[in-house]
């Protein structure tokens, strides 16, 4: 079942390439089928295999011979490792399809966040249609729903704040933890919160100290939240009980 698992994350991955690429294009990612964004051909079904095709081809498009991000098999093996990762983690459950929706999302969310300095509208709108559709869940699975609601509103919340009072951050950036809040409830949307904001500490640090950025520079956050929600989906309670307190 792993093994099954981790070759749907790897298709699945392979689907949210296209969305990381049309999204900001403002492309449908249903219409046309997926082609090389170079020559503009159809790509056939033995250039699309995750992983395969793009080793096969060196990295190459088969028909203009154009270079392939490597991104785009980053992606897939990420997605797909994930999944693995949660699916071991939480078995084959309500709980995996949850955190594996979120796991995708936000690498979407934070991918396209990276190269564009944007959370699109249409990203959040999804994730909060289904966060809200698994709270609902959880109320009836689990007789709860506030933590989901309260977490939702920390998340949103605490970056509103932030906002409002140093405009250092994006909206965007506030719709995303909220969203976050949906899937994760209280304690680990708490978890996101305080990794996004040490990864994203260090990191703005080195690339200040490098010189690859200035204090003045805009650095998306987005990422930094995307990675602090994964690593809290896999061992924020760990980090809860064994670090924090």
């Amino acid at each position: 079942m792993a093994i099954l698992i981790f070759i749907i994350g790897l298709i699945i991955g392979s689907f949210l390439n296209v969305c990381i690429y049309r999204i900001p294009r403002e492309e449908s990612i249903v219409f046309p089928p997926s082609h090389c964004p170079n020559c503009k051909l159809n790509l056939k079904l033995k250039d699309l295999i995750p992983l395969i095709s793009y080793a096969v081809l060196r990295g190459r498009c088969r028909y203009c011979k154009a270079r392939i991000s490597p991104v785009y098999p980053f992606i897939e093996f990420l997605n797909a490792i994930l999944y693995f990762l949660i699916y071991i983690k939480y078995g084959l459950n309500l709980e995996f399809i949850k955190f594996a929706f979120l796991a995708s999302l936000v690498i979407v969310i934070g991918v396209i966040d990276y190269f564009t300095t944007d959370i699109y509208t249409n990203t959040i709108i999804v994730g909060l249609i289904v966060g809200i559709a698994f709270a609902i869940i959880s109320f009836f699975v689990e007789g709860s729903i506030m933590i989901y609601i309260i977490g939702s509103l920390i998340g949103g919340g605490v970056i509103s704040l932030i906002i409002l009072l140093t405009n250092g951050m994006g909206w965007g950036d506030a719709e995303l933890l909220f969203i976050i809040g949906l899937f994760l409830g209280v304690r680990l949307t708490l978890v996101t919160l305080f990794l996004s904001f040490i990864i994203g500490g260090i990191v703005g640090g080195i690339l200040i100290i490098l010189k690859i950025k200035s204090r003045k520079d805009y650095i998306p956050f987005g990422p930094f939240i995307s990675i602090g929600a994964v690593i809290s989906i896999l061992f924020g309670e760990f980090i809860i009980n064994k670090l924090l307190f």
